[in-house]
């Protein structure tokens, strides 16, 4: 039973994961701007290729997750859609796909914002976590989690580098502050 709570909790906090990025982003913007698409989809293909790994090597039908697994999946997985919500809402006409900078493009440090500096990469790991918890077996889930890492370092370093050149000793006080996307983790 708690099996079935835990993958209908799962479900439901993607699709409010989701719901921000299709429906409350502004996706078209009429204002000029520069763009590094290239680093972005490279992390993109890594985060995604890790969201596969979560949902295609699981766990087999006779070892189903144990308790602590399903507990902490349904512990970490509400983060996600939170995260997402106020991350979009903090960030605004800020708001892009593809690492870039607009000319008129603030620096956003309230909400989710003054805790990492990528919340939007937080929830996205926050979703993963829970899926792993529910479906994968341990060996995937330390795959998934790498190639996840590794494409999330990607776009971070490449988002830091573009707000350093624009915002300069702003934002490096800001980066030495708050940490990229893991409260707490240096």
């Amino acid at each position: 039973m708690l099996r079935l709570i835990a993958s209908v909790e799962l479900v439901a906090c993607w699709l409010a994961w989701w719901y921000p990025f299709l429906f409350r982003a502004p996706h078209v913007q009429k204002r000029s701007s520069i763009t590094v698409a290239g680093p972005t989809r490279a992390g993109l293909l890594l985060e995604t290729g890790a969201i596969l790994i979560a949902f295609l090597f699981r766990l087999p039908a006779d070892a189903p997750p144990g308790a602590a697994r399903l507990a902490a999946c349904m512990l970490v997985s509400p983060l996600a859609p939170l995260l997402s919500w106020t991350s979009v809402r903090h960030l605004g006409r800020q708001f892009r796909i593809h690492a870039g900078l607009y000319h008129d493009h603030e620096l956003v440090r309230t909400g989710p914002y003054a805790i990492v500096r990528h919340p939007i990469y937080t929830s996205l790991l926050a979703i993963l976590l829970g899926t792993l918890l529910l479906l994968t077996p341990g060996k995937w889930m330390a795959v998934s989690l790498a190639l996840f890492i590794a494409g999330t370092e990607i776009r971070v370093r490449t988002e830091d580098r573009l707000l350093s050149g624009r915002f300069g000793p702003v934002f490096d006080d800001y980066r030495r502050r708050v940490r990229a996307y893991i409260p707490f983790v240096r």
